[in-house]
């Protein structure tokens, strides 16, 4: 099957917009509404505990939608499926925020990470669809930077709302996004009609089979996946909890958190072109080393400035990996039952993610803070080289099926 993007003629500006714009808006309504679900649910009555409970509600919905998302897209097409997750977003944000009840907003929060899942997993297919393989890499990295910028974009236009219409204005805001982002989706050229087509017309398998098959692949690299995701979730709770642990207030802990994510914007685009230059493996041994070193520094941080120090070096190595995730499973992505796949695989990273969440809470409970900062740093360091000795396999088996890659890399 052709690739769009593999044609002699391909261009940037030709995908920039259908691409990058619905991630960008798609991510912004995420972002509007993370720093205040808090608040919302506070309204609605809930004590910290289900305050805590509430506002992970987002991330499990993101788990548990993951395997739907992949029967979807095979079913009806990435475009499509494109088309309802931006819906359903934008009507999850509406109850969300105006919902009378504390389990009607919860079930909302479920619906959007649900939502959030499909819109994610049809995106990275649509990518393969019409990236070329030596460019492949730099264009996950910067859907990556699409999504990154675009939670930076939301919390700033949810915070110029706030003031006018209350914790609404976020949700409103929030949900004109999400809108915009559906609205680009069915507005931009269709690039992959002819790949859907084709593989409408093919046999195609039960996600459980597809996993089967691919079984030895998800226990090895899709491991690796794991981990990396359980570090990156595991920084963004660990560091405002590190910044109450130290004293800090709300503004500069918010500082904090700026400076972090400018350097990691920064960094999109040259940790996708070492991706494709020089292979996978170095970027994902750069990001495990960095974030994990980063996490074992952590208890010397007791102040302002060293731990902002701290948090730019977590930020430098995540943003040398953006996309990383999305581009080993495009590496890996079989051509038929590609979307069943893709599902598997991203249930990795979500297993990944939740247990990052759940593992430093516990060990955060159970012993201190500090503990589980180092914990986290030492088992990133200790999953460094079992992860790095799969994807150096694949990367070697990549080059190998291309008849060299680097040649073909440095046409880029």
């Amino acid at each position: 099957m052709g690739r769009v993007g593999a044609d002699a003629d391909f261009r940037w500006r030709r995908i920039v917009v259908p691409a990058y714009g619905p991630s960008l808006l798609s991510a912004a309504a995420k972002g509007a509404v993370v720093p205040i679900a808090a608040l919302r649910a506070d309204e609605l009555g809930a004590g910290i505990g289900t305050v805590a409970l509430i506002v992970s509600l987002t991330q499990v919905g993101q788990l548990l939608g993951t395997l739907p998302a992949g029967w979807l897209v095979a079913r009806i097409g990435e475009r499509a499926t494109l088309a309802r997750a931006g819906l359903l977003e934008a009507l999850a944000f509406v109850v969300a925020g105006w919902a009378p009840s504390l389990w009607l907003m919860a079930l909302a929060l479920l619906l959007s990470g649900a939502a959030t899942s499909a819109f994610f997993l049809a995106r990275q297919g649509f990518m393969i669809d019409v990236l070329p393989s030596h460019l492949l890499a730099r264009g996950m990295s910067l859907l990556g930077g699409s999504m990154r910028t675009g939670m930076l974009l939301g919390p700033a236009l949810g915070s110029l709302a706030i003031p006018l219409l209350g914790l609404q204005g976020a949700y409103g805001v929030a949900v004109l996004l999400a809108l915009g982002s559906f609205v680009l989706v069915v507005a931009s050229p269709d690039l992959t009609r002819e790949n859907e087509r084709a593989r409408a017309a093919e046999p195609t398998g039960r996600i459980a089979s597809v996993a089967g098959r691919n079984l030895r692949l998800l226990l090895t690299q899709g491991a690796g996946v794991a981990m990396i995701s359980a570090l990156r979730t595991a920084r963004v709770v660990l560091l405002p909890l590190w910044a109450l642990h130290i004293g800090l207030d709300g503004v500069a802990s918010s500082q904090v958190f700026l400076m972090a994510a400018i350097g990691e914007i920064c960094l999109v685009y040259p940790g996708g072109a070492i991706m494709d230059r020089l292979g996978r493996v170095w970027i994902v041994a750069a990001v495990m080393s960095t974030v994990s070193v980063a996490f074992l520094l952590l208890p010397f941080a007791q102040t302002l400035t060293s731990l902002t120090l701290v948090a730019v070096v977590m930020a430098l190595g995540n943003g040398l990996g953006s996309g990383i995730v999305m581009t080993l499973g495009a590496d890996a992505a079989p051509a038929l039952d590609r979307a069943q796949f893709l599902a598997a695989w991203r249930m990795c990273g979500e297993v990944g993610n939740t247990g990052g969440s759940l593992g430093l809470t516990a060990v955060t409970a159970l012993v201190s803070l500090p503990v589980a900062a180092v914990s986290l740093g030492v088992a990133g360091l200790l999953g460094l080289g079992w992860t790095t000795l799969w994807v150096g396999r694949a990367d070697r088996s990549r080059v190998g099926v291309s008849g060299g890659g680097r040649s073909a890399t440095d046409k880029a």
